[in-house]
């Protein structure tokens, strides 16, 4: 029993930043995979900035702690307090403000739906060859759309680490999704979503594995 609690301290700190954008599925992707074990880490807080949020229901489910912030102005004291390792926006609608970034350098994770490059002035490569799409200060559903209206070959996504810098930061992963020639936003955003959950947690079990 002593183990398990020591085990338990040693545990990397994971809080999780939810809005009402989204249905919050890389909320539980993340939720399951720390329950596996697959992600060394425990969950200390999803935090809110509405009581209308999808993922609530997948934090009351796991009896997981809830906290409500409205306002952005309030982020970071509440964010001190609990002292996580990383931050992980899934959904997150409010504007982070510079303030909290830089508190927490390397600690704020984001998903981003464009391919973002390692160097600002370059850009990422498709499977196929052909540049990919950045797709840098879009929202999700625009950030589909554009695939579409440009005709790239692939789709893509990043999950990287929040800097002053707008939709850009160290990238910890990338995923791809071949479009289809009769692919809309509902098809090509389904099998694309499932792949973000899946990088999601990919890159979260590599950097607890790493502390």
């Amino acid at each position: 029993m002593k183990y398990d609690t020591m085990s338990q301290q040693n545990k990397l700190k994971l809080v999780i930043l939810i809005s009402n954008t989204g249905t919050g599925t890389n909320l539980k992707a993340i939720i399951d995979e720390v329950n596996s074990g697959t992600i060394k880490a425990e969950i200390c807080a999803i935090i809110s900035d509405t009581k209308e949020a999808q993922g609530l229901e997948h934090a009351r489910k796991n009896n997981l702690k809830i906290e409500i912030c409205e306002a952005k102005e309030d982020l970071l004291s509440l964010l001190n307090k609990i002292s996580p390792n990383y931050i992980c926006l899934a959904g997150w609608k409010q504007i982070i403000t510079d303030e909290v970034i830089l508190a927490f350098p390397n600690k704020i994770l984001n998903l981003h739906p464009g391919l973002i490059p390692d160097i600002i002035n370059e850009s990422v490569k498709n499977p196929d060859d052909t540049e990919a799409l950045w797709n840098k200060g879009m929202m999700t559903i625009k950030a589909i759309q554009n695939f579409l209206d440009k005709k790239a070959t692939f789709a893509g996504s990043s999950v990287h680490f929040l800097t002053l810098e707008f939709d850009f930061g160290p990238v910890l992963g990338r995923t791809f999704e071949k479009i289809e020639d009769n692919d809309d936003i509902e098809s090509l955003y389904g099998r694309l979503k499932k792949k973000e959950n899946k990088l999601y947690v990919e890159v979260l079990e590599k950097l607890c594995q790493n502390k």
